[in-house]
This record gives structure tokens, sequence and C-alpha cells, in this order.
């Protein structure tokens, strides 16, 4: 049985229009001991409202096939990215015999015996080197020998100007290296000189000539895009830069993508030739690459302007069997056209752990260091099983190194705090101190350390808009944020989720007047929210203003005061629309009978066979559209295709038109990624 059968189900409670202030702010408390049964709720984390709850909803399995989830990214010119091709077929190098490559050789080798180097240069050579070393790197070229100089050579500017008077000398066929005691080594190097470097850019033009097998002349950048099954943005970019051996900080991308889904997105690296890319797609398993192109500028952080979702719910049931499926669809998808959905920082924002990421995120920007760690290392319901020995050994004994080798290594937080701590010297009493936890905290990985406290201005926002939608519904008023674009800005992203992947492109906002409001150019849909942060303001409506200080007054904290000792959990803030409004939303309902039986197709198996039936070879009719088609069954799926713009959860559009909880012990099926 998969998870998601596996998940437990429940009435559905509609929140909206009951909850109020002291709802939204009411939060889990986290004890020492964590209870069985415990798993972190939507209301835990702010997220209470459906804006149309008087339409029905019904119950479905998401995420079931991770090809039931497809991700495909939208450029900044509004271009869908989609693969369209899987590289290059290299031309066959043409096979040389043994006689010839001989005769080749010794065609070579007698070249360089009748060469005459330069009057000219060979004296500036004699002059440096001396004529005994000189005659050497005249032997070194001839017979292809190896040789260190007698001289040292201090000065770098020198040693510059003797590497480059060494090629121009010897056609580019000389390699020279320096010495830890500033000699130098010089050998002949055929295989990396310059003058074959020339020759195979001429080997790569193709039938109409142009260079790098048709892509043009190499730029400082090579795009490309990636699709990718059932792995994660990061995951990916290590595995192809491991099998380059290029460090991972030349690969760069727009934006994260889930793991359990398969997406496609656009990525770039430099000083990286188009053949040794190309050539990946015969080693890399569930990824695939192409749609290559030479560009100026690398892609950054926050380049895309969002993505477009296909979705398979699975098992689809009725919550109101006396509604009509097609009714409860038309009805849901017209209000998401319409009103939108809002715009919750989704589930995975806050984990899948019994314990919520922004419950760490509170107690380390309280700097209550030890805290934090216990949090982060207790042991809880909904961790990795193999993970629970190490959390218990470290709860009963506080044996940083002992709970370290128990300790599974993609815990990574884990694994980072107890190899501090087991570093640290313990006090007398057998405790460590709060500068012990402190330094074990900034072993985490940025982005780890980074994300608790985002979870936690994540959490403060989802209360505040549950709070702003309860009190002044969807109407524009004055007092409401909405960005200032005369005052346009952008920025580097604080962070990259799943599904949540827009830089701050925008960091002023202003708030409306009454004069604004009554003008009639802003809608909802303008509407602003700031998480909390000291490079923000707060709307100027005062009640609304009031509940960011009632929340964050419960965890011993200021919204006005959000600067931190530490860079890091020092939180600028960032604005957010209220509402999120899908593009291009269509649906169908299909039917099927095996739970296995693929509904949707990837832009792969779309390829693949669209290439097949362009070369009149066998191919599958039914594989060369997104959807699959109808066969018939006594299971009912609905098949939703949206795009959504940077930074909204696909998870919380399906919560609105189906009207569940998206925790882990919710209706919809467990939605981690």
């Amino acid at each position: 049985m998969s998870e998601q059968e596996n998940t437990a189900k429940r009435p559905v409670e509609e929140v909206a229009g009951t909850a109020d202030v002291s709802a939204v702010t009411k939060k889990t408390k986290v004890e020492q001991t964590i209870p069985v049964d415990t798993a972190v709720t939507e209301k835990d984390v702010g997220i209470t409202l459906f804006l149309s709850k008087e339409i029905p909803g019904f119950v479905g399995q998401i995420k079931q096939r991770y090809t039931d989830f497809l991700v495909n990214e939208i450029d900044k010119s509004d271009n869908v990215v989609h693969l369209t091709d899987k590289g290059f077929k290299m031309p066959k190098k043409p096979q040389v015999s043994k006689e010839e490559r001989e005769a080749n050789q010794a065609e070579e080798q007698a070249k360089r015996q009748d060469f005459t180097p330069d009057a000219e240069l060979m004296k500036e050579i004699v002059e440096i080197f001396g004529e005994a070393d000189a005659a050497k790197v005249v032997e070194v070229y001839k017979l292809g020998s190896k040789m260190e100089s007698e001289k040292a050579f201090e000065d770098k500017t020198t040693r510059t100007k003797i590497h480059q008077l060494l090629r121009k000398t010897f056609n580019d066929e000389l390699e020279s290296v320096t010495t830890d005691t500033n000699t130098f080594k010089i050998a002949r190097n055929n295989k990396n000189s310059r003058v074959n470097k020339k020759q195979q850019l001429e080997q790569t033009r193709d039938a109409n000539g142009v260079e790098n097998w048709g892509y043009g002349p190499a730029k400082a950048f090579l795009h490309f895009t990636l699709q990718k099954e059932n792995r994660d943005t990061m995951d990916a970019v290590n595995i192809i830069c491991k099998l380059l051996r290029f460090p991972t900080k030349v690969m760069r991308f727009a934006g994260t993508k889930d793991r359990r889904a398969v997406t496609c997105q656009r990525m770039s690296l430099s000083k990286v030739g188009v053949d040794r890319l190309n050539a990946l797609n015969r080693t890399l398993k569930g990824m695939t690459i192409g749609g290559f192109k030479f560009e100026d500028t690398a892609l950054n952080l926050g380049d895309l302007n969002g993505n477009e979702f296909v979705i398979a719910i699975r098992d689809v049931k009725l919550n109101d069997e006396s509604s009509k499926l097609e009714d409860i669809l038309a009805r849901g998808c017209e209000s998401l056209s319409t009103n939108g959905f809002v715009n919750y920082f989704g589930m995975q924002r806050f984990g899948t752990f019994s314990i919520s990421t922004h419950e760490v995120g509170k107690e380390i920007l309280l700097e209550n260091w030890e805290k934090a760690i216990e949090l982060i290392l207790s042991d809880q319901e909904n961790v990795l099983p193999n993970s629970k020995p190490a959390r218990q050994l470290w709860a009963s004994t506080k044996d940083a190194a002992a709970a370290l080798k128990l300790m599974p290594r993609q815990c990574v937080a884990e694994n980072a705090i107890l190899f501090s701590l087991s570093n640290q010297r313990k006090e007398e009493d057998g405790t460590y101190n709060k500068n012990c936890y402190y330094n074990a905290i900034l072993k985490i990985p940025r982005n780890l350390r980074t994300m608790y406290v985002h979870a936690y201005q994540s959490y403060v926002w989802n209360a505040v808009a549950s709070a702003r939608i309860q009190k002044r519904g969807l109407n524009v008023v004055v007092g409401d944020l909405v960005i200032d674009n005369t005052a346009q800005k952008k920025e580097e992203p604080e962070d990259g989720f799943d599904e949540d992947l827009s830089t701050v492109e925008f960091i002023r906002a202003k708030a409306l007047t009454q004069e604004d409001v009554d003008s009639g150019k802003y809608s909802m849909a303008d509407v602003v929210l700031p998480t909390p942060g000291f490079d923000i303001i707060y709307p100027s409506d005062e009640e609304l203003k009031q509940i960011y200080v009632d929340i964050m007054k419960l965890d011993g904290m200021d919204p006005f005061k959000m600067r931190r000792k530490v860079r890091d959990f020092s939180m600028a803030g960032s604005y957010r629309n209220v509402i999120q409004k899908p593009k291009g939303l269509d649906y169908r309902i299909v039917h099927y009978n095996d739970p296995t039986q693929q509904l949707l197709n990837t832009d792969l198996e779309m390829l693949n066979n669209r290439v097949a039936k362009e070369n009149s070879q066998k191919f599958m009719k039914n594989k060369l559209e997104r959807f699959m088609p109808d066969v018939g069954g006594d299971k009912t799926a609905v098949l939703i295709k949206m795009q959504l713009g940077t930074s909204a959860y696909a998870t919380m559009a399906l919560r609105e038109l189906m009207k569940l909880e998206t925790s882990r012990r919710g209706d919809m099926c467990d939605v981690k990624l």
C-alpha cells in the first residue's frame, strides 16, 4: 500500500468564516516529549480559510506516482519551458588505420626535424635560458623529450612572458609549467596544444558550416533544458557537476523544482563544451538534457515568471454524493479564475516532522540555541525511522559523538549539530554551554538554518493573511499595501523552496489612500502583506498592524525589532500577494482501472513518440499529447492544468478546489516533496 493510500481519512472541516484572530494565532505547543499522534496541521501554521466555502469539494490523491505531477518553468518571456530535443547526435570520428596513423606520425616527426625557429624569437630564448638550455628546448620540440631549466625566474611578469614566448616560437606545441622553485619544466604536448584546439573547432562545424555542431560561436555561458524525474534540483545539480568535475556553484538556475514530480527547467553552465554536456545523456538516469543555447549571461534565481502545473488527482470521490463532479469542477475552477485562492505558504514550507520548522525558527530568533537544537534532535513520530535510535540516545545521554555514529547521513542538520557538539568541551556538570549550542547552529548549512527562520516569517504571514480576509473580505480598503512600482528594485532571493521560487523583485510598497481606493485602479490581486522584517512597511490599517503585534507577542517577539546579531537571522522581510489567480486553467475527468495506469505524458515521452512518428518508426498515438485518453474504468481521476506566478504553491490551489487539509494527516495525500 502506498504512503498516500495509507493516509488516515477524516471529515472535512470548513473553517472559512469560523476562525477568529485568537484561533489564527493559536499554535502547537512543543514539549520535550512529543505525543505519539502529533502532526503539524494547517491550523498550526495559520492556514484556515477557503474563499469558496459554499462550493463542495472532493477527495482525491495527488502525487501517488511522480508522473502525476508535472511542472514546467515559465521563463521571463512567458514561454513555457519544454524538452524539445535530447541534444544532438555526435558524428562518428573517421576511423584511421594503424598504417595511416603511423604514416601521419612519421610525417609530423619529419616536419619537426626540419623545423627552424624564427631567428629573432630564438635569440630571445637564448638570452633568457642560455645556450645549453635553449638547445634543449629545441630538442624537446623535435624529439618529444622533457627538460627543466637551470635558471629560476622569481618575477611573475617575466615568467608569464616566457610562457608566451615558448608558445609563439614553437607553434603552440610546447607546454611549460613553473615549479615550486620557479624553474621551468618544458615538454611537448600535442594533445592539448592550441593548434589542435583550433583544428577541433573546425571539426565541430555542421553541414551548414556553423561551428559547435550548429549552435554557433561559444559564449560565456551555455544554457540548456533539464527534465528530471523524482529528483530535487540540487540533487540533479550535484550529479551533473560531479560527472563534469565542476564545482556546483558554476551551475545556475532560476528556481528549485519539486522532487516527487517530473519537471522541466532552464539551467546554465560556464566554461563547458556543448559536446561534453551533450554526452551526459548517455550516463544520466532519470534526467535528460537538451535545448542548448550559448548566452552572454548566466541564469539567476528568480529569472522566471512562474510555473505551469499539470496534475493528476486519482481515486476521486465526492464529499457530497448529491453533487456532480462536473458541476463541482466547473464552479470551483470558475471561482479560482475569478477570485483566486489565499496565497498561503504551503505545508511544504513547514517540514514533514511532528515539529514544524517554524517552531525551530522561533527559538533561533529568540536566541534560544539549546532549545532549537533539542527540537531538531528530538525523537518524533514523523522522522526517518532509522534516525530514531540516534535521537533516543541523544535524549538519554547527551553523548553527541555516540549519537553521531547512529544518525543517518541524510539528516543533514542533525549531523552538523552532533559533529559540532562532539568537538566541544562540556562543562563540569556534563552539559554544554550556550556558546557551544550557538556554534552548532551555525554549522548547519546556510540554506537549512535560514529555512527555519523563513518558516517562522511564513507562519506569521499566513496567520495575518487569514485575519486580513476575515476582517476586510476581498475588497480593497484604505491602508492596504500594494507594490510601489516607481521604487522597483531587483534583489537576490532569500531562499528557493519547492514551489516557492521567486526572488523579491520589489522591495518597496505603499499604503493605499481613500483616493487610491476610489480610483478603481487596484483590486485584491494587487494587495500584498509583508513577512515580518526590518526593511518593510506594515499596513497603515492599525487593526491589521496590531495583528502582527499580537501574534508575535505570544512568542516573545516584536515585529518592529527584527534585526539580529547574526546576519543570517536578521530578517529584512518581503512582500507577498494575498491572493493568487491561476491562468490557463483547464481540467478534464477521466476513468481508469489500474491504480498504476499512467494518466499524463511527460515531455520526454511526447518527444520520443513525436520523433518516431516523424521518422516513420513505431510510436504510441496516445503519447503524443499531454493528457492520456479516457479508456474507461471504475476509478475516476481529475486532470488539471494551470499556470501560477512565482512564489505560489500548487497545493494551495488544489486545497481551495478540493476543500481538503493538505497536512500529513489531511484528506489530500501526503504532499511532502
